[in-house]
């Protein structure tokens, strides 16, 4: 019962996905994490069919790729995107590290959020009109891997602040147990990418480590850990990152 409450809690945290009503107890939370790479599979398999359907709906034009960008946006209901943009504010602010965890928790947007959120979805808008059903295939798969590169941050990572969702999450969560989960769907995942695409799930991959890999320096560095809104600017750009590595390694591939 706990692992359905769990499975329930995740969705309705991370998702606009209609989950029944349950209550967010201690026991159910702790394993809360290890559902969370399951929506990411739930946006893959919807872009997929997206790609494959939409243009008989749209055409195969702009407007098949403006809903197809669209799509992790009305699944999650923004979540990522709100932290993508508060961090963005803060990083360009070059406050002290204190200052930049209040810009953080503020609920106005900046110059900056308004900034980087468009050049983030025009990036965004290029690259998927260019993506093929081969990248996309690799790409649904990057959205568990990426998920899951996140909920490993979380029980790993040093903590910004002893409060907010993320600590709260982290402290609740059985570390091993989830750690050990984000483990083994972060090997299937990059098995799958390689298998899938070869040269694009390579490209995939490389983008989400090294994505990773900043998000870990830029985290310690600029905030003292991490925290919610680091996270959802983690996963935006380790999703753009990926789809922008794939698209370029299918091109090359011919």
């Amino acid at each position: 019962m706990n692992l359905i409450g769990a499975f329930v809690i995740a969705f309705s945290m991370y998702s606009r996905i209609p989950m029944p009503r349950m209550e967010w107890t201690k026991e159910r939370m702790r394993y809360m994490f290890c559902f969370f790479p399951l929506i990411g599979a739930v946006i893959g398999a919807l872009m997929l069919l997206w790609l494959k359907y939409g243009g008989y709906l749209t055409g195969e034009g702009n407007f098949r790729t403006a809903v197809l960008i669209l799509i992790p946006v009305l699944v999650t209901g923004g979540i990522h995107v709100d932290g993508f943009l508060d961090t963005s504010d803060a990083i360009n602010s070059y406050k002290p590290v204190e200052e930049k965890l209040e810009i953080l928790k503020d609920s106005h947007s900046g110059a900056f959020a308004i900034l980087m959120g468009i050049c983030y979805f025009v990036l965004q808008f290029g690259v998927y009109s260019e993506a093929t059903m081969a990248d996309m295939q690799v790409l649904a798969i990057g959205f568990v891997l990426s998920r899951a590169l996140s909920a490993l941050a979380v029980v790993t990572f040093k903590k910004a602040k002893n409060s907010g969702l993320v600590h709260a999450f982290s402290d609740s969560a059985q570390r091993r147990t989830v750690g050990i989960t984000m483990g083994c769907y972060i090997a299937v995942c990059l098995l799958l990418m390689y298998t899938t695409g070869g040269l694009r799930g390579i490209a995939g991959i490389a983008a989400a480590l090294a994505s990773f890999g900043y998000y870990r320096w830029m985290s310690y560095r600029k905030f003292g850990g991490t925290t919610g809104d680091l996270a959802g600017f983690f996963l935006q750009v380790c999703e753009l990152a990926m789809a922008v590595a794939v698209v370029v390694a299918g091109k090359l591939a011919g």
